[in-house]
């Protein structure tokens, strides 16, 4: 590994093995159980397995003893000791303690905070960036990416053997205990393709080099092997699909030869791509063309979720589309296009109030399960995808922006409310429906929502563009203003913490009855920049221990990264540039391993996970990088990015490409008209149109009637 410009903390030993949600379609309620709880079912089970994107981190199933069974019951009570004083930390196997670095030392003196006025060299933060690109990359690549036994694991039953078959590379990589495992027989490059387009955006071509070769020789997806539709397409093919428009169109960055036109690699990514679409079909194969949570890559089959009564996860349903779409698009094979879109088509077809929609929904009949509104784990993409739609396709499909302006419209309605004492502005859970009391809690998941916000109002314009011309309405002002707020927020969730770094899921204290948009809060609320740990903002955030993990996820600083390019004001890069240097702190290990999860941001010097997210390097890094970087760096009028911050182009429809539905006809209030009323609607709108057409016959009728009589009175007064 090259020299890097910083190094790890001292002092940290041991390592940390934790249970992550089952792979597959094994879903969750979202919820967490305690700390406790998960540490004991550590001994029971130590199998590693991958986070879901959005869905919050969520423990295993308790294991209780019958407490009528005497020896069992005191058995019992002995686990529950060895949990508390595991829980402590008194002799934990799965959690190491960081000493807090010294940041006097040279190594460590950008880390320092920049003198009130001093000038900011934005090009030198970038490198910073990289630099811990590079530092996690590599310790994936030393420790993870196949080799001797010593460090290599697997989850498949065939075991170890796997870890030395040729060309194998591990999917997961453990960056504290320094091994990796897989999630399939032979590995699907979960890391390496997810981290394609960032390796070319930073311009890291050896490292490019390295990834290509394995993609080349060793990935192949006919495995006997039960995925995750919606994690395998936003990561696998959404990655693949980005290098494809990347290598293509911006030959520059992390130039290949293998690559150019007329290389015979030159198709490489979108041949995978292809290869890897066609098995994901197979989850479309449903009653009602809503996929399957899973699909066997070799038999194509899709299956239902083993949990929540084996419906689909809303938001994996529908945040497919981008990446088909664009499929679509390269290839001209219209299957993936209209698989995609009919999925939106059952979901709006249920006719949702306000276009809020409960976060499952069964893919046999299309109908949703159970009430629960919010837009954080399982509901959030769902959002993002509509406005995304209609700016992928350059505005020529009016009919998801409908449905984002309506859905924006229920978030403020029924979700929108504001802290008790402070008046931050959150967006709060509906978990038994919409006349169901208000949850005030955030995941961090929901926190793409207020540069998503932002993008729609200006369509990726510059917010001094987007005034040009006088076409800036009353609307996209308030919905700015919404995106603002809800930013200060998000940001706040960082500032309440002992390490900077905000935990996976936030409460917050608000009124009784909690106040509405159309309420207003009562006075301004404050920017979340006081340092004091006794700042009375903060009261209004709760975390809860549970809550209290980090697992890099990216919503924050991708929120950061639109606000700064569309509004231009320089203190969204500056917050992004703290929360870089919290990451920096806190997270990264001694040597050369890289860095990984927290199991509290509440505590310093902080617990450490055992897990290094293929986000970490997709997402996060790749915005902070993004965020400090030159605004002609891939313009946003010319992109769309998925919601794993894979780069794709816009485009206009072409090769017979079209929107393939419309919606239900809609009364006023926005509910779907039924068949009957829609018949007698028509039947009216006929019967008022008939007698339209005959006001003026029977008026001509009557003017020639009047005429001849006022001919005949003439002729009568000639004659007289």
């Amino acid at each position: 590994m090259s020299d890097m410009s910083f190094s790890g903390p001292r002092n940290v030993n041991g390592h940390r093995s934790h249970q992550d949600h089952t792979w597959g379609s094994a879903g969750s309620n979202g919820y967490t159980r305690s700390n406790i709880g998960a540490k004991l079912d550590g001994y029971f089970d130590k199998r590693e397995l991958p986070m879901y994107k959005d869905k919050p981190y969520n423990y295993a199933t308790s294991r209780r003893k019958p407490l009528w069974q005497k020896w069992r019951f005191t058995l019992g009570v002995l686990l529950l000791l060895i949990g508390l004083l595991y829980w402590t930390g008194v002799f934990s196997p799965s959690s190491t303690r960081a000493k807090v670095k010294d940041t006097s030392k040279s190594t460590w003196s950008w880390l320092r905070s920049r003198p009130a006025g001093a000038n900011v060299d934005w090009d030198e933060r970038r490198e910073k960036v990289k630099d811990a690109f590079i530092r996690s990359w590599d310790g994936y690549e030393k420790y993870a990416w196949g080799g001797s036994p010593a460090h290599c694991s697997s989850i498949n039953p065939l075991g170890d053997q796997l870890a030395i078959i040729s060309g194998n590379r591990h999917d997961l990589y453990h960056p504290t205990s320094k091994k990796g495992t897989q999630m399939t027989p032979t590995g699907m490059g979960w890391i390496i393709v997810d981290a394609l387009d960032t390796l070319m955006i930073m311009n890291l071509t050896s490292r490019l080099t390295h990834a290509r070769e394995w993609i080349t020789t060793s990935l192949n997806y006919e495995q006997d092997q039960e995925v995750n539709t919606f994690e395998t397409t936003i990561r696998m093919l959404g990655g693949l699909l980005s290098a494809h428009y990347l290598s293509t169109t911006y030959p520059n960055m992390a130039p290949l030869t293998d690559d150019d036109q007329g290389a015979p690699g030159e198709d490489l990514y979108l041949e995978k791509a292809t290869d890897l679409a066609d098995r994901l079909l197979g989850a479309f194969d449903s009653e009602s063309g809503v996929p399957y949570a899973s699909v066997n890559l070799k038999t194509l089959k899709g299956i239902r979720s083993h949990a929540d009564d084996g419906a689909s996860s809303t938001a994996e349903a529908t945040s497919l589309q981008l990446e088909f779409k664009y499929l679509a698009m390269l290839t001209g094979e219209k299957d993936y296009w209209e698989k995609a879109e009919k999925v939106m088509k059952v979901v709006d077809d249920n006719g949702e109030e306000d276009g809020l929609v409960p976060i499952f929904i069964y893919a046999h009949d299309g109908t949703f399960r159970g009430h629960n509104i919010r837009l954080g784990s399982r509901g959030d993409s769902y959002y993002e995808y509509l406005i995304k739609q209609y700016l992928q396709t350059s505005g020529q499909e009016p009919v998801y922006l409908d449905l984002w302006n309506q859905a924006l419209t229920g978030v403020r309605k029924h979700l929108i409310t504001y802290t008790k004492k402070s008046h931050f502005t959150i967006i709060a859970e509906r978990p038994n429906g919409l006349t169901s009391d208000l949850q005030p809690k955030m995941d961090h998941l929901v926190c793409f929502m207020p540069g998503t916000i932002a993008l729609a109002a200006t369509g990726g314009k510059t917010l001094a563009e987007a005034k040009k011309g006088g076409q800036w309405s009353k609307q996209q002002q308030a919905d700015l203003d919404l995106a603002v707020e809800l930013t200060k927020t998000c940001w706040g969730m960082y500032k309440t913490t002992a390490t900077g770094l905000a935990p996976e899921i936030t409460f917050f204290e608000i009124d009784n009855p909690p106040r509405s948009e159309a309420d207003g809060p009562s006075t301004p609320p404050v920017d979340p920049v006081a340092t004091d740990a006794a700042a009375e903002w903060k009261d209004d955030f709760v975390i809860k221990n549970q809550d209290a993990h980090n697992l890099q996820r990216p919503e924050t600083v991708e929120t950061l990264f639109y606000m700064w390019r569309i509004t231009g004001e320089e203190k969204y890069r500056e917050w992004g540039w703290e929360m870089f240097r919290s990451f920096v702190n806190y997270t990264q290990l001694e040597g050369d391993a890289g860095f990984t999860s927290l199991s509290s941001v509440l505590e310093v010097p902080p617990r450490l996970r055992d897990n290094m997210e293929s986000f970490w390097l997709a997402e996060t890094l790749k915005y902070f990088y993004l965020l400090f970087s030159p605004v002609d760096l891939l313009p946003l009028e010319d992109i769309v990015i998925n919601t794993e911050a894979h780069i794709f182009p816009r485009f206009k429809l072409i090769r017979g490409l079209k929107t393939g539905w419309e919606r239900k006809a809609r009364d006023k209030d926005g509910k779907i008209i039924k068949v009957e009323e829609k018949k007698a609607i028509e039947d009216e709108k006929k019967t008022e149109a008939k007698k339209e057409e005959k006001l003026p016959k029977e008026k001509g009728k009557k003017e020639d009637e009047s005429k001849k009589a006022g001919e005949g009175k003439t002729k009568e007064k000639e004659a007289a």
